[in-house]
């Protein structure tokens, strides 16, 4: 077979036509400007309340809400937001990475986080609670869990903050999920389940789940929310910020608590005051 020779100039021309190709086959804006153009936000897809994906494909939850607001006012419509889960353990690292622009997904603020990432907000001040059944009258206070069967998912430090600190003698129980702890609960094979009080009241307010569940308000920890993104990104950080100032002010962050919480007699905190957080 003869192959063909390609001259210096075929190959330059070859070379322009791809390059050219490539930079107009990526539609996705890394920018904040908008646009039309695509944006990635990070969340949680298995959290009722907060992230969920149903099976039709939708993405619901507070933090959902809060993530297309504040996509919004970056210049990104609904259509252009490309939701992505991120579990826990890979936050810092789809951030790092560039995966995502951004992440809200029940991303409490730290100073071990913050070695690592940037964190608008906060935009909700949060406690860890328990979740008992609603006709329950013997738990009273975080003591009361002594004796009693207290679930947690298998990983979680919830549960084991509370025997260290408040019950000592309470019965650790971990399951794989929370939906197994609130069959658990349901079944009466457990009396408690524990983690943060947004979190159980996403549970408790799913239509399955209504009047079967109430949150005792213990607010055994302060869990200040944040919406993490690329260190050193103060632009960024400031138009998230002032984003998250005008969903407050214009009633739009209190419409989505009581929508996604409300349910389940969720009392929230007030929202808290931009780059305070609470210890």
């Amino acid at each position: 077979m003869q192959l063909r020779k390609v001259t210096a100039a075929s190959a330059a021309v070859l070379a322009l036509a791809l390059t050219a190709t490539a930079c107009g086959s990526d539609d996705k804006d890394d920018s904040a400007s908008g646009g039309g153009k695509k944006i990635t936000i990070g969340i949680k897809i298995d959290q009722p309340g907060i992230g969920l994906k149903t099976p039709d494909g939708k993405y619901t939850g507070f933090d959902v809400d809060v993530a297309t607001y504040v996509a919004k006012e970056l210049g990104y419509d609904a259509q252009n937001i490309e939701f992505k889960e991120t579990k826990s353990a890979d936050r810092e690292t789809a951030i790092s990475r560039g995966d995502v622009k951004f992440i809200v997904a029940s991303y409490s603020i730290n100073d071990e986080r913050l070695q690592k990432v940037d964190f608008a907000g906060p935009y909700l001040l949060a406690h860890q609670d328990i979740l008992v059944r609603a006709d329950d009258s013997t738990i009273k206070s975080p003591e009361d869990l002594n004796n009693k069967k207290l679930c947690s998912v298998t990983g979680s430090t919830s549960a084991q903050n509370v025997k260290d600190k408040l019950a000592p003698k309470a019965q650790l129980q971990e399951y794989g999920g929370y939906s197994e702890c609130l069959t658990g609960l349901e079944n009466k094979a457990v009396d408690a389940l524990t983690t943060d009080d947004s979190i159980l009241a996403g549970y408790a307010s799913q239509d399955a789940n209504k009047g079967k569940f109430k949150l005792a308000g213990f607010k055994m920890t302060n869990e200040n929310y944040g919406i993490g993104l690329k260190k050193g990104d103060a632009d960024l950080k400031k138009k998230i910020n002032d984003a998250l100032t005008k969903m407050v002010s214009d009633g739009s962050w209190q419409k989505a608590v009581d929508a996604n919480f409300g349910p389940a007699g969720y009392k929230n905190e007030k929202a808290p005051k931009i780059g305070n957080v609470v210890k």
